[in-house]
C-alpha cells in the first residue's frame, strides 16, 4: 500500500481492494452465521483502516481502504438482512453511524455529528456517505459485531458478550475479534435453560 505524501492517507490498487474487500466479506459472513443473527437485529463494526494498513491507530486513516472493508462487509450483513452499525473513532466518543430506521426501530436518540477521516475514522465516514439516510447516536446494544484493529467495540454490544473464533485472523494487518450476545442466564440451581438460545 503506498502513502501519499504529506497527508498520512493510503491509497489501493484494485487487486488490495477486491482483496480487503473479500477477507471483510468472509469475516463478517462467518460472524453472522457462528453469532445467528437474525434479520432486523444490529451488527456492529469497529475499523482501524490505519490497522489494516498495518499502521498504528489513527496514523494513516485511509478512505480506500475503508471503502473496500465497508463493501465486504455491508454485502454480508444485506445478505442476513441485519442493520450495519458503524463506530466512529475516540475522538467523537465511539459514536455510532446506522439508517435512521434502525435508529428509530430501536429507539436510540440522534446526535448531531457527520464523522470524517481524521475525526470519527474513515470506515465510519464510508458508512455515513454509503447509507440511505445515515445518522449518528451515542450507543447501541447490538447484537453481534467485528472488530477490526482492536476499536474495542464492546461497549455497544449487548449483554453477554461471548468471543466467536472465525477462520479469518486478520483483515489487512489488523487483528480481527468478533463476538455474538446470548440472553442473561437468571434463576438458581434449579432453573432450566433453553439450549438452543445458548
Amino acid at each position: 500500500m503506498d502513502k501519499k505524501e504529506g497527508m498520512g492517507m493510503v491509497e489501493i490498487d484494485a487487486a488490495v481492494f477486491d482483496d480487503l474487500k473479500g477477507q471483510s466479506y468472509t469475516a463478517a459472513k462467518e460472524i453472522l452465521a457462528a453469532g445467528g443473527l437474525r434479520p432486523g437485529q444490529l451488527f456492529v463494526v469497529g475499523c482501524s483502516t490505519s490497522e489494516v494498513c498495518g499502521g498504528k491507530i489513527g496514523t494513516a486513516s485511509s478512505p480506500a481502504v475503508a471503502a473496500a472493508v465497508l463493501e465486504g462487509i455491508r454485502q454480508a450483513a444485506d445478505e442476513r438482512s441485519v442493520w450495519l452499525v458503524a463506530q466512529c473513532c475516540e475522538h467523537l466518543n465511539r459514536a455510532l453511524i446506522l439508517e435512521r430506521e434502525a435508529a428509530e426501530r430501536y429507539g436510540y436518540e440522534e446526535v448531531n455529528v457527520v464523522p470524517q477521516p481524521k475525526a470519527g475514522g474513515s470506515f465510519a465516514t464510508a458508512a455515513y456517505r454509503a447509507f440511505s439516510c445515515p445518522v449518528a447516536v451515542e450507543h447501541v446494544q447490538a447484537h453481534g459485531g467485528i472488530d477490526i484493529g482492536d476499536t474495542l467495540i464492546g461497549m455497544h454490544l449487548k449483554d453477554v458478550a461471548v468471543p466467536v473464533r472465525i477462520s479469518v485472523k486478520q483483515i489487512g494487518e489488523a487483528h480481527v475479534v468478533c463476538a455474538r450476545t446470548r440472553a442473561k442466564f437468571v434463576g438458581g440451581v434449579r432453573a432450566v435453560y433453553d439450549t438452543g438460545k445458548l
